[in-house]
């Protein structure tokens, strides 16, 4: 790793060593040194759960109350009447085989990939190419639905998925920090209290282990559990 430059080093200096409430993290964040852009806010949980165990896994998709500050891509196969729906929604591509050609030749630009339930036996053998990538339509996440309009314009407000890692922890993009200082907060714990609902009866011990929120170039900090 190299040496920590000047800016990382000042913003080190002001990283708190024990937790914070959530208000206090947030403006601790935004104290730290800014960059000639706006960076992204993430919010990482470790969990207490075991990622080998299939009904300890815990996945889903939240929309958060102020959106993420980006506009998410998002590509539908339907056809017919939920087609229709889903472009006059603001899906930035929707298709049948013809899609389904252009992923298969690598094309993955994209954020969101959302099917009808019909669609799916076309779509299951794109998971080579989707799958490593987190974009496999999934009905646990609401990617499979027969509402597609609905869906995509719950990822056009500003809805994020997330699913737990091998060391059972969850991560997701919570806004900008050119964010309202309120609206950080409330991103985040709209996120940490569906994740919270997310607690599966068979875990032991605590379910919530530690929550450290942080800018694309900035530290962490840690919220109090």
């Amino acid at each position: 790793m190299g040496k920590p430059s000047k800016r990382q080093r000042a913003a080190l200096a002001k990283q708190p060593s024990d937790p914070q409430p959530l208000n206090e993290a947030v403006g601790t964040l935004k104290k730290y040194d800014k960059t000639k852009f706006d960076q992204t806010v993430e919010v990482h949980m470790r969990l207490g759960v075991d990622s080998n165990q299939a009904d300890q896994i815990i996945r889903g998709s939240v929309v958060l109350p102020h959106g993420i500050g980006k506009t998410q891509r998002v590509v539908v196969f339907a056809r017919g009447d939920a087609a229709t729906a889903a472009q006059e929604a603001g899906a930035d591509e929707v298709g049948q085989d013809d899609l389904a050609k252009k992923i298969k030749d690598g094309w993955t630009d994209f954020d969101v990939c959302i099917a009808a339930p019909d669609m799916m036996g076309l779509v299951g053998p794109l998971g080579r190419v989707l799958g490593p990538r987190g974009l496999m339509p999934s009905p646990r996440a609401g990617t499979v639905t027969p509402d597609v309009a609905k869906v995509v314009g719950e990822y056009k407000a500003g809805k994020v998925e997330f699913r737990n890692d091998k060391g059972g922890n969850v991560h997701a993009m919570v806004g900008k920090l050119s964010f309202e200082p309120t609206q950080l907060e409330e991103n985040i714990q709209a996120f940490i209290d569906f994740v919270l609902g997310l607690k599966p009866q068979t875990v032991k011990g605590a379910y919530v282990r530690g929550i450290a929120i942080c800018g694309t170039m900035s530290p962490s900090v840690r919220v109090v559990v």
